[in-house]
């Protein structure tokens, strides 16, 4: 819930079915940061 507060406290959305798209808009944003922020890992030998 930490990293979901990152984007506002609050959803802008009333209607039940508009905030859980929100929420899941959220979810891959946080997702797809992480994934830009993960190092990725050569074999060298």
């Amino acid at each position: 819930m930490r990293c979901l507060k990152a984007f506002g406290d609050r959803t802008a959305a009333r209607r039940p079915d508009s905030q859980t798209a929100e929420i899941q808009i959220r979810v891959a944003l946080i997702n797809r940061f992480n994934a830009l922020g993960t190092a990725e890992i050569v074999r060298v030998a």
